[in-house]
């Protein structure tokens, strides 16, 4: 029967009914282990207690009463996330892609307020990932994402990863700001050098400009830290957040310097949905975890393990396997094999994986998974990798 929906996703043909931790149990009742997190979102696992019992809990109470009154679960959020990070403010919305427009346009707001409307062009990166709204696609810069859409959101301006001089040559009058991943994720786990975001840091001081991290998919514990700027000690102006903040369900938030966000006032910006009494009580109960003694030391550990083991898989099939790459449970197979194929084979060891770009293989497990279950993780990789070796014996033979 054919199916109603838009057909935009290349779906698996997988249906998933229900979650435990790590696992994702299928209508058939085979067991997955769960290494994509719903793209780094369900950070705390499926079916989390506390994260049930929150939602459970408001939706006795009110759902929604949109922002023209006041949200206290949403204020106390907003303290919180203010209070564990360098911001003064924040806006909450509903999705990564809402956060990143809200930064760009509190940081063109913030140029004009300051008395340089003609400042609106962001620098971003070559192989980025920032959403797929018609700003976001033209900040992504990636042809296959623009087009057909006519032409694209004009202010953006692409530079190679990791080219200073490029950066340097970019930068002019109309410049307003740069967006950056401290680690690109869907452009294949490219962890930028902390020099690199130092020198971003220098430039944004030098020329009046708004230093951006995009923390969507780095954010909430993934890279070992609550947020990826942590360990890497470059402070931005505004950062974006979304995914992990609601542990699966939709959140997306934008923080930001008290000094950034000067220039929006009563009436530059809204939305419906954003900050919802369901969504503030789940965020809350996300941070109540995270926040919470020996959790990041938890996914530290997890992730040197994880390193460590996948090192020794890369090392016995370096035909399947050319590099590790990532920070803290953010982590890519650099592929020798087309990635696809690695994804395949990890799923037929009934285990989901996600792919990314420069043919890499993102590893997203939850951030709770423990030592037993990253031992399954390496075992299932290793024969996914053992079969792949096989077949390209076989090939070779042929």
């Amino acid at each position: 029967m054919a199916s109603h929906l838009l057909p935009t996703y290349s779906r698996v043909d997988l249906a998933f009914e229900r979650g435990e931790g790590a696992w994702l149990i299928a209508s058939n009742g085979d067991r997955y282990l769960d290494f994509t997190s719903g793209v780094a979102v369900n950070a705390l696992g499926h079916a989390h207690p506390e994260l049930v019992k929150a939602l459970t809990e408001q939706a006795q109470k009110v759902w929604h009463v949109s922002n023209l009154y006041r949200i206290p679960e949403g204020e106390r959020l907003a303290d919180r996330l203010c209070e564990a990070t360098f911001a003064d403010t924040v806006f909450f919305q509903n999705s990564g892609a809402e956060a990143i427009e809200c930064a760009i346009k509190l940081t063109r707001k913030y140029q004009s307020a300051s008395g340089k409307p003609e400042r609106f062009r962001i620098i971003t990166f070559e192989g980025a990932f920032h959403g797929r709204t018609l700003a976001a696609i033209a900040a992504t810069g990636n042809k296959k994402y623009l087009d057909g859409f006519g032409p694209a959101v004009e202010g953006f301006d692409q530079v190679p990863f990791n080219d200073l001089d490029a950066v340097k040559k970019t930068i002019g009058p109309a410049t307003a700001g740069i967006l950056i991943e401290p680690v690109m994720g869907e452009g294949g786990v490219r962890v930028v050098p902390n020099g690199f975001l130092r020198a971003l840091r220098e430039l944004c001081d030098k020329h009046g400009l708004l230093l951006i991290f995009d923390e969507i998919q780095t954010g909430f514990g993934r890279t070992g830290d609550l947020f990826a700027y942590m360990h890497t000690s470059v402070t931005p102006d505004v950062m974006t957040i979304a995914k992990a903040l609601g542990g699966g369900f939709p959140v997306g938030a934008c923080l930001a310097t008290k000094d950034a966000s000067k220039g929006m006032t009563a009436g530059t910006h809204g939305s419906t949905f954003g900050g919802n009494p369901l969504a503030m009580a789940v965020g809350n109960a996300v941070l109540d975890i995270m926040l919470k003694p020996g959790f990041m030391d938890h996914v530290r550990k997890m992730s040197l393990l994880m390193k460590q083991r996948l090192a020794e898989i890369k090392d016995r099939y370096g035909s399947v396997i050319s590099e590790i790459r990532g920070e803290g449970l953010l982590l890519g197979l650099k592929a020798v094999v087309p990635a696809g194929e690695l994804v395949d084979a990890l799923r037929a060891e009934k285990m989901i994986t996600v792919g990314a770009g420069d043919n890499v293989v993102r590893l997203l497990p939850p951030l709770i998974i423990t030592e037993k279950e990253v031992g399954e993780a390496i075992d299932k990789i290793d024969r996914a990798c053992a079969a792949l070796a096989k077949t390209q014996r076989k090939q070779g033979a042929a």
